[in-house]
């Protein structure tokens, strides 16, 4: 079980890992063994998480989210196949906390007085600038 938040906890049957070779270097331990995790997450269907948490986590996984709704994540970075698989999950746990926190309401300000005068102030210098810039009439 991947625990994220007190209320969020993910079953290990959501989870699914396949193991691929990796790229990159390592010599000939790449060549040999499936090191790189793919870690497959349900998110659409799984129970765990609430619909508001599913739609911040959709935007947030970005093309990671596949069109079945599900999210991978890949992870090739070490050459221990634990060690990938720790960091995949560590990966999911931190998108899904970053998906669970509520973005803050924005409340709406007036401007200032003081801001609104002096925006009016330079508007009107600005026009007056602009009115001289016309034709002398002829006297």
């Amino acid at each position: 079980m991947l625990r994220i938040t007190d209320d969020i906890a993910i079953q290990d049957w959501e989870l699914t890992e396949t193991f691929v070779r990796a790229s990159g270097p390592g010599g000939q331990n790449v060549n040999k063994v499936s090191t790189a995790v793919q870690l497959r997450f349900e998110a659409a269907r799984s129970p765990s998480l609430p619909p508001a948490v599913k739609a911040r986590l959709k935007r947030l996984a970005g093309r990671r989210w596949t069109q079945d709704g599900a999210i991978i994540i890949q992870c090739d970075e070490t050459r221990s196949q634990a060690r990938n698989r720790e960091i995949a999950r560590e990966r999911l746990a931190e998108l899904i906390t970053r998906a669970a926190a509520a973005p803050k309401r924005r409340i709406r300000t007036k401007p200032t007085k003081g801001s609104v005068r002096r925006r009016l102030a330079a508007k009107r210098a600005r026009g007056e600038i602009k009115a001289l810039r016309g034709k002398i009439p002829d006297e």
